[in-house]
């Protein structure tokens, strides 16, 4: 492989691993988020707060299940351990 094909492999190995980095990243958001969502109460959630709300069930409802999916099987160990911290088990 010349020198130059080198240099663009690597160069393109480096952004598919950025892209990589940044999914994984936008998937944890989508499973913080709707988990955040589903532990909602909309009596308790302030008026001010029900446009903002509406735009982020909006959003999750536009995304494909199995994405959906993947983004909460990734933050399940993070909010079981929430969970346990919150009931006072040990880690």
């Amino acid at each position: 492989m010349a020198r130059g094909e080198t240099n663009d492999v690597n160069m393109l190995r480096a952004e598919i691993e950025m892209l990589m980095n940044e999914r994984e990243s936008l998937l944890r958001t989508i499973g913080a988020s709707s988990v955040f969502f589903a532990n909602l109460s909309a009596d308790t959630l302030p008026e001010d707060a029900y446009d903002s709300a509406d735009v982020l069930a909006k959003c999750l409802d536009t995304l494909p299940e199995d994405v959906l999916r993947e983004a909460l099987t990734l933050v399940q160990p993070l909010v079981e351990r929430d969970l346990d911290k919150a009931s006072g088990k040990p880690s």
